[in-house]
């Protein structure tokens, strides 16, 4: 059977990486109280979840603008990875939403199952100012990886890599 789980408020939430450029592991994580919850995800859906908040908050703030009505909050700006990370599952789908009446964003996590299967659910519900700190960080965190060949547009390893275009053949 499977299990949801309701961060509201969060007050903490991040994505981070553990190891080193080119295996690492990112982390979507948030916490309310004593309890965190860490999901592991792809790369390519913290940037993805970034692109997604950003015209999220956009659209939000033409149809339900804040007004300023909300605090920044120091505690809430603490990007880091809370120890210790372990993971509950592996994310498969990510949802947004918005309370009006609350005025929080949601962030929903289900879990990558089989299909047939019960997906377990992380509901992460979160002001704009987070979301906003949140859009800035992962950009930094995704742009931290292996450095990019200028020839071939592949990722360059700590030992280099081999570059198809510079094999001593021109096209």
């Amino acid at each position: 059977m499977a299990h949801q789980i309701e961060l509201n408020p969060a007050t903490h939430l991040t994505i981070g990486t553990i190891g080193v450029p080119g295996q690492r592991t990112f982390f979507l994580q948030g916490g309310r109280g004593a309890q965190t919850v860490s999901l592991t995800i792809e790369k390519e859906q913290a940037a993805l979840l970034a692109g997604s908040l950003e015209s999220f908050l956009e659209e939000l703030e033409r149809n339900n603008p804040s007004g300023g009505r909300e605090s920044t909050d120091p505690v809430w700006l603490d990007m880091r990875l809370r120890e210790p990370v372990e993971e509950l599952f592996r994310v498969g789908n990510m949802g947004l939403g918005f309370s009006e009446e609350v005025g929080l964003i949601v962030i929903i996590a289900y879990e990558l199952v089989e299909e047939g299967e019960d997906a377990n659910v992380v509901s992460f519900w979160v002001t704009r100012a987070q979301v906003q700190s949140l859009i800035k960080h992962v950009s930094d965190v995704v742009k931290q990886g292996r450095p990019i060949c200028g020839n071939c547009g592949r990722p360059i390893d700590a030992d280099g890599h081999f570059c198809p275009n510079r094999n001593g053949h021109r096209h």
